[in-house]
């Protein structure tokens, strides 16, 4: 009995500290890193989050912009803060194709994070110049021209890049050769003047110019999607085993605290949910998501594997 009674006076002493914990944290402005310019989907996703979850932590989110080597520096920043007071917003590159990419990179993605949330996802769409065929006959034309045809990307190891290999790999015979350019703004450029022949291109970018009848839309890399619920899946016209999404996501240091681990997952899990949040990101081309921790970390792992194979395969080298 009298070890009973202990027991609960210890849990009567623990638990208001541990909820006192959660409850002080945060104690300062919340560093929110990006490492990519202002205006970016990066940027556009941490900002639009910043201010509603900053209200819900009681303290100030200050987006700060560190771009460079493809968001790695800006990440690496996040991997080695120790004030418990640094998050970070990523892309898929970062965590999933970095590390095969960049032999020299200065933090490991599975062991130097602490994974909190997807923030946004949606599929990329496959854009083609307007003379092309459409559907299945867009796949035979490119197998008929072998290297004759091109695609746009935003660089070596881009997502555009990646994906475009993995859907060469599940289309036999087609071979187009990469042409990497400095942004999807220049690639959508070429594509329009016909000076290459494809390109996967996020929907806010890509959707503009097919509405105004200046390049064709063959599909998007995912199934049917409320972003763009007029295009039909690639599958439709017979590419199989084929699904490609890009994303952001929200991570801290692996030191990062358990009372901030628990503070940000529950109030991200409700703002996330917000009209206003979801509205805004909905504008700009991309949805709302909120995830588990564990549900982005199983994420990151299944396309890391897909990504390593691609760039194997492939012998994909950043020059």
């Amino acid at each position: 009995m009298q070890a009973s009674k202990r027991a609960l006076l210890i849990a009567a002493c623990v638990f208001p500290l541990a909820a006192a914990a959660q409850a002080t944290w945060p104690t300062k402005p919340v560093r929110l890193v990006v490492g990519f310019p202002g205006g970016s989907t990066p940027d556009i996703a941490a900002r639009t989050i910043a201010e509603p979850l900053g209200k819900a932590l009681g303290q100030p989110i200050v987006v700060d912009n560190k771009p460079g080597a493809s968001g790695n520096i800006a990440a690496d920043q996040v991997a080695k803060a120790t004030d418990d007071h640094t998050l970070g917003v990523v892309i898929n590159g970062n965590l999933t194709s970095s590390k095969v990419l960049y032999p020299k990179l200065p933090y490991d993605p599975a062991k130097d994070f602490t994974y909190l949330s997807l923030l946004t996802t949606a599929p990329l769409v496959l854009v083609a110049q307007n003379s092309l065929p459409s559907g299945a006959a867009f796949f035979e034309a490119g197998r008929k021209s072998g290297e004759k045809w091109s695609y746009g990307s935003v660089g070596v190891g881009s997502v555009g890049h990646l994906g475009m290999e993995l859907l060469k790999s599940r289309v036999p015979g087609l071979k187009a050769v990469h042409v990497p350019y400095q942004g999807n703004p220049q690639v959508m450029t070429d594509l329009i003047g016909n000076q290459i022949q494809m390109a996967l291109i996020p929907p806010g970018i890509a959707m503009p110019q097919v509405k105004a009848g200046k390049v064709k839309a063959i599909g998007v890399t995912s199934g049917r999607s409320a972003l763009v619920p007029e295009l039909p899946p690639l599958g439709d016209a017979g590419v199989k085993d084929f699904s490609l999404e890009v994303w952001t996501a929200l991570l801290g240091p692996a030191n990062l605290s358990k009372a901030a681990q628990d503070r940000i997952t529950r109030e991200l899990a409700v703002v996330m949910k917000s009209p206003e949040v979801r509205q805004k990101l909905f504008e700009q081309g991309w949805q709302a998501v909120g995830t588990s921790p564990d549900g982005m970390r199983t994420r990151v792992k299944e396309e890391a594997a897909v990504m390593t194979r691609i760039i194997s395969t492939q012998g994909i080298k950043l020059q």
